[in-house]
Order: C-alpha cells, then sequence, then structure tokens
C-alpha cells in the first residue's frame, strides 16, 4: 500500500481575501500618514509629563521638585506654591528659565527637564505634617498646551537635627508587570 501524500492548501486566488486586507491596511495607514498619527505618540496626562515631588530638608524648609519629560516644558510665570497648614516665608526664589517665543503666551521663560524650588516655612514645625501644593502650567513640543494643573503632597517635617526626609511623589510610579 502506498502511503499517502500530503497535500498543501492551493494558493488563495488574485483579487480575494489577501488582497481585501492589504487594500484595507494601505488604506489605513493613508488615513493614518494623512492625520499625522504615524510614528506620533499620545501626549502624556499632565500629571507624567510634570511629575512633582517634595521632600522635607528641615523643620522649617521643603524642596519642590518637578521631573519635566522629554518633550515637555513648564512656565516659569505660571509657578505657584502654598503650604497647609502654615505658610510660606517668602515667595519662594525661582532660577531663571530657558527664553522661549511661545505661539500661546509670547516671549516666556520656560523650564525643561528638571526644576528644584527652595520653599522656606513661615513657623518651623519638627515633626508636623504639612500638604505642599503646587500650581503649574506647560505645554508639550507638539504644539498641545495644558491647563493649570494643581497638585498636592503631604508630607512630615523632620524633627530637628534628624536630617531630610525621603521625597514623596504627587503620583506614585506606574507599576510595571513585574514589580
Amino acid at each position: 500500500m502506498k502511503a499517502a501524500r500530503p497535500r498543501w492548501p492551493e494558493p488563495p486566488p488574485a483579487g480575494g481575501a489577501r488582497s481585501a486586507l492589504r487594500l484595507a491596511a494601505a488604506t489605513a495607514l493613508a488615513f493614518a500618514a494623512a492625520s499625522g498619527a504615524v510614528g506620533q505618540e499620545a501626549p502624556l496626562p499632565p500629571e507624567r509629563a510634570f511629575n512633582f515631588s517634595a521632600r522635607a530638608l528641615d523643620p522649617a524648609t521643603v524642596e519642590a521638585r518637578f521631573a519635566v519629560a522629554p518633550g515637555y516644558y513648564l512656565y516659569r510665570d505660571k509657578m505657584r506654591f502654598a503650604l497647609a497648614p502654615g505658610a510660606l516665608a517668602a515667595p519662594p526664589v525661582l532660577p531663571p528659565g530657558k527664553v522661549k517665543d511661545d505661539e500661546f503666551f509670547g516671549r516666556v521663560e520656560t523650564y525643561r527637564e528638571e526644576l528644584v524650588v527652595r520653599l522656606a516655612l513661615a513657623a518651623p514645625a519638627p515633626g508636623a505634617t504639612i500638604t505642599v501644593t503646587a500650581e503649574s502650567q506647560g505645554c508639550a513640543d507638539i504644539g498641545i498646551c495644558y491647563p493649570p494643573q494643581q497638585q498636592k503632597i503631604t508630607l512630615s517635617l523632620p524633627a530637628a537635627g534628624a536630617g531630610p526626609g525621603a521625597p514623596v511623589e504627587a503620583v506614585p510610579p506606574r507599576k510595571g508587570w513585574f514589580k
């Protein structure tokens, strides 16, 4: 008895399902290219684009920090800080920013990558719990601007001589699959 030879499937006829699939893929690619979506990621949520954190350096000083994502920037003149309970001893001294001719606000100073600001408390309170509020506004290089954002962090001030506290992020880091 002869063994049967395996049969391979016949290729689909020209103009069949494979051609329809190719046409659909080409049409989708053309639409994506026309809308500018090819190679462009969706903008980050503002709390990820402008990640705010703070830490108490001592009972009278808090360090506020923004980690600005690549391709994003913050406006210097849109930056505000507040404490509760309590108050700031003086308005924070912001470092100079990079001058930019902005399509939305004209000639402005901006921050990219990182901004670190020291906040002096009007009344030092060792061991007290305070809330630091940061108000900011920024944009993405792809041409979108975010409305003003308010981010809050609650942290404890260290005892006198105890050293700086650990940084606290306004938005906790995302957990990955393997963490």
